[in-house]
């Protein structure tokens, strides 16, 4: 493994990824999961619901742990600093020039449009996430558990670390529930 390619694969997504974590991350997959083939799309899923449960920025957590995976504590270092750069350097130059040229048309216009295309994104990986949950669960379990998801977060306020500590503790007891019916036949 090299660190040349671990950096080149952070730092295009972190280049990239214009409109905070959520954005950048079905960039960091398709690097990932498509372009280098360093782990499946399985794997990755874990590593973000993980990910998702631990405090502080996404994109430092998954290119982190990612990084270690790949190269122990070099990658790690590499992977963090390859989607950091591109973040701190962007955000120095962009808010300057937004800053002076705030009250232009084009300036708003611009800050309008990244919201819809951020959306789309996300929007894509979550589809790809449910293509892959009804491959190992099926359709209705899927739907169910999603839509069960979906009412408890919004309507009840309960935070998604939470949600997905619920369901791993849920796989973990049917799967000890399906071990004890194999050992007692």
């Amino acid at each position: 493994m090299k660190q040349k390619d671990i950096f080149i694969a952070f730092f295009r997504a972190g280049m990239l990824g214009y409109g905070g974590g959520l954005s950048a991350i079905p960039l960091m997959h398709r690097e990932v999961v498509t372009i280098y083939k360093w782990m499946d799309d399985e794997e990755f899923s874990d590593i973000l619901a993980l990910a998702n449960t631990l405090p502080g920025p996404i994109n430092t957590k998954l290119s982190g742990y990612i990084g270690w995976r790949l190269s122990g504590f070099k990658g790690l270092l590499c992977a963090i600093a390859a989607t950091v750069l591109p973040t701190v350097v962007l955000m120095i130059l962009l808010l300057t020039v937004l800053n002076a040229y705030k009250d232009k048309p084009w300036v708003q216009g611009m800050s309008k449009g990244v919201i819809p295309i951020a959306g789309v994104m996300i929007g894509v990986l979550a589809w790809d996430f449910i293509k892959k949950s009804k491959q190992s669960m099926g359709w209705l379990a899927t739907i169910v558990i999603a839509g069960i998801s979906l009412i408890v977060m919004q309507f009840f306020g309960i935070h998604p670390a939470l949600m997905i500590i619920a369901l791993v503790a849920a796989a973990l007891l049917s799967k000890e529930e399906k071990d004890e019916q194999v050992r007692g036949k």
